[in-house]
């Protein structure tokens, strides 16, 4: 295996540098005099760079903040994490010193349970919480099904992978990708698979369910359980918006995902969205 990830999977090649607010957390658009910030966390096997596309979708009264995960992109040589307890301590860690607006925690799958977690440990701390919480492609924490994947062999790893989508047969195929790819992959599913939450007092802020309509992770239901279980994790209101396609449902419909973001932070900063000239 290379000591470098390829640039065709870090995202970097010759896009302009986010700006380093800590190893933690990048932001490729700063706008300080933004009213409200949209703080992201990526999937399992994800880095900061799936959000970098969205920067160029939000109007100047947001910046978007997404969450670097170590072993992956511009932290390729960092040790990575495997606890969610850790994870969850060094993320806060990052974010309580630059809480100085309101804001919206959003997670991916693995990064709904992360942003979840978030959110209680900032609670614990007495820091600012979010405003908002939107949760993406995953059932609730002590609801989603917990797996072996990690524990299986790299066929099988793939086949997880290309049963999900989002990942192309071209990176599980090469020989350089493949095994740097897997094993964050490898990396984040022993995360997620081992996490165990506890009992709390549901949190205060709204919740936003966000799935795909074919996502087999979190199948769009009715009646009590259409959110997946996050209803009972929380004491206001819980929404589900659903959105064609599979797991990955957000690259392809990312104008119509920003869009909803900002329709349930303030509906003013949904009209007009496209107009916004683009980042570069």
């Amino acid at each position: 295996m290379s000591t470098h990830p390829p640039a065709s999977w870090t995202g970097t090649g010759t896009h302009r540098a986010p700006r380093r607010l800590g190893p933690w957390i990048r932001c490729w658009s700063p706008r300080p005099a933004a009213r409200l910030r949209l703080i992201c966390l990526p999937h399992a096997g994800g880095g900061a760079g799936f959000y970098r596309p969205w920067a160029a979708l939000l109007p100047p009264e947001v910046e978007l903040w997404a969450i670097q995960y170590p072993g992956r992109e511009d932290r390729f040589e960092d040790p990575m994490v495997d606890r969610m307890d850790e994870l969850v301590t060094a993320v806060t860690d990052a974010l309580v010193p630059s809480l100085d607006r309101p804001y919206a925690l959003f997670g991916h799958s693995m990064g709904s349970a992360v942003a979840w977690e978030v959110a209680h440990d900032l609670r614990r701390r007495e820091a600012l919480g979010p405003r908002r919480l939107f949760v993406s492609g995953r059932e609730a924490p002590g609801t989603a099904t917990v797996g072996e994947v990690h524990r299986h062999s790299d066929d099988l790893l793939c086949r997880e992978l290309r049963r999900l989508g989002g990942t192309g047969d071209e990176v599980l195929t090469d020989p350089d990708l493949r095994p740097v790819v897997l094993g964050c992959v490898r990396n984040d599913y022993r995360l997620i698979e081992t996490y165990r939450p506890i009992s709390r007092p549901p949190l205060r802020c709204p919740i936003e369910v966000f799935t795909g309509a074919d996502d087999p992770e979190l199948t769009p239901r009715s009646g009590r359980d259409r959110a997946g279980g996050w209803a009972d994790l929380t004491t206001a209101r819980t929404q589900v918006h659903t959105f064609p396609g599979d797991h990955f449902y957000l690259a392809p419909r990312r104008q119509e995902v920003v869009t909803a973001v900002l329709r349930r932070l303030d509906p003013s900063l949904a009209m007009g969205a496209h107009r916004w000239p683009s980042t570069p």
